[in-house]
């Protein structure tokens, strides 16, 4: 096997993360096309999103701290058998209702992917190297949702809606066999009470308990919901209403991408020398800069492409610089506990993006003022959270268990 921290793992390791993001922004070209051919709607559709991040959030809370008991390895393999299996199944789907549960046990086994993946990067990076090796991470990961729509819209045109879970049912296949034949066991340190009832609520309290943490995973929540908000309502607005082509809504989308892209790169080359503080405070600002552009142009009715993506590209460029240094802070202090402080992070980071996106579905009234209303307002909290929570804690001393 190669070794830990060589680039064959590191790309390993941002396929694994990429799970998520490519699990929802490939299909995102046909959400219009399944209101026409389950005959529901909009709502109802959306509802394949966001029961997605619910079931991603949930089953967070068990991969963590099963990876810390018995191992970042088989605890991805099991996730991702779990994946493969219901990727088939979404493909399959014959109603809505279906397809939405069918979508909740994909997530189950999606996760995995994140969650164990950022456990195994403080493994073998360390605290230190993390952010910096996150960041680099993220910025490649942005691939799949820069490519993803694209594709799905292509895919889309040819050959139908279906043809989107075929093809994750072969990406689940590819990444198994690289699991199973590249990844060492990375976790040097296993805790056998790690899934202990007790022990579990006993660790979630006392991180939940840290101010510094609870900033993090608030700014971390809230910065990765404005995303979902564009995720979850894009697609209606600008196919929907602005008549895009499946195509053309992917090129769109592409450029949107380009911005976390450039944010990602930037964090990779200045986290190490300025500081996760700075980039994190300079990325809150420029986000909110991004949301309050947005809902300016929506409440003077501006509804044009440039007047969608120009103010998501902005606050996702803040999201690219903050993201990586708000995770690598959050789960960096806890060596002997990564998995379950990776597990807490991410369930709030979906809990609250699931609900942003049901929210912009539920009020969707073919203006952008719903989307771009929840990306200014989560852009409004991750600075918050990072002025009240994270600041006035500096000086608070964090346990290293």
């Amino acid at each position: 096997m190669p070794r830990s921290d060589s680039l064959v793992i590191r790309v390993l390791l941002t396929a694994l993360v990429a799970f998520g993001p490519l699990s929802t922004d490939l299909y995102l070209p046909s959400l219009p096309i399944l209101v026409r051919v389950f005959d529901t709607d909009i709502a109802m559709v959306q509802l394949t999103l966001s029961v997605f991040l619910v079931g991603f959030a949930v089953s967070q809370l068990v991969y963590g701290p099963m990876s810390d008991r018995f191992g970042r390895r088989p605890t991805l393999l099991v996730g991702i058998c779990v994946y493969l299996v219901a990727s088939a199944v979404c493909a399959l789907a014959t109603s809505v209702e279906g397809l939405i549960a069918a979508r909740f046990f994909q997530a189950l086994g999606a996760c995995c992917g994140p969650v164990v993946g950022r456990a195994v990067v403080r493994d073998v990076f360390g605290r230190d190297r993390a952010a910096t090796v996150l960041a680099y991470m993220s910025m490649a990961m942005t691939l799949a949702p820069a490519i993803g729509p694209v594709l799905g819209g292509a895919l889309t045109e040819l050959f139908g809606w279906r043809s989107n879970f075929i093809l994750l049912t072969g990406f689940a296949v590819v990444i198994l066999a690289a699991v199973w034949s590249l990844l060492g066991e990375t976790n040097t340190a296993r805790d056998s009470e790690a899934l202990n009832p007790g022990r579990m609520a006993a660790n979630y309290l006392m991180l939940l308990r840290n101010r510094r943490f609870v900033g993090y995973v608030l700014i971390v929540a809230c910065s990765y919901s404005g995303i979902f908000a564009f995720i979850s309502g894009s697609s209606f607005l600008l196919i929907g209403q602005m008549h895009l082509s499946p195509a053309q809504y992917g090129m769109s989308f592409a450029t949107v991408v380009l911005g976390y892209t450039l944010g990602s790169l930037l964090a990779g080359k200045l986290s190490h020398r300025l500081g996760g503080a700075r980039m994190i405070r300079i990325g809150t600002l420029v986000s909110v800069s991004g949301g309050a552009l947005g809902v300016g142009l929506a409440l003077a009715g501006v509804l044009q492409i440039a007047s969608v993506v120009a103010p998501v590209f902005l606050f996702i460029l803040g999201a690219g610089l903050t993201l990586p240094n708000a995770t690598a802070n959050a789960v960096g202090p806890y060596p002997t506990m990564a998995g379950l402080a990776s597990s807490l992070l991410g369930f709030f980071q979906m809990t609250i993006a699931a609900l942003v996106g049901l929210g912009v579905g539920h009020l969707h009234n073919g203006t952008a003022l719903p989307m771009m209303g929840a990306i200014g307002l989560v852009g409004l909290g991750a600075l918050l959270s990072h002025r009240l929570l994270v600041v006035p804690g500096s000086e608070q001393s964090t346990p290293s268990p």
